[in-house]
């Protein structure tokens, strides 16, 4: 799937739906687009964009990593704390 426009290069830690959602709505505005833009271009109706941006948490997962990935974003998921081992 294409990407549009370059995303940035800084991490962001997300733990709450709100702050996923802000961030969308950020990197969309920055790279001009309106929600039903983004919407054709993911192949999803307006309202998941609507839903996505406003944090809801019961969005479907994959739908949502479409959207990061068409975006150039992706989630890496890792233990709290950095490279910690257990041992």
């Amino acid at each position: 799937m294409p990407t549009i426009d370059s995303p940035p290069t800084q991490a962001a830690t997300i733990r709450h739906s709100e702050e996923l959602g802000k961030l969308v709505r950020q990197l969309r505005a920055e790279q001009g687009l309106l929600q039903i833009d983004l919407a054709g271009l993911a192949g999803t109706g307006n309202r998941f964009i609507v839903d996505l941006e406003r944090g809801k948490p019961t969005l479907q997962l994959q739908k949502v990593l479409d959207v990061l990935d068409l975006m150039g974003l992706e989630v890496v998921v890792r233990r709290k704390g950095g490279n910690r081992h257990v041992e």
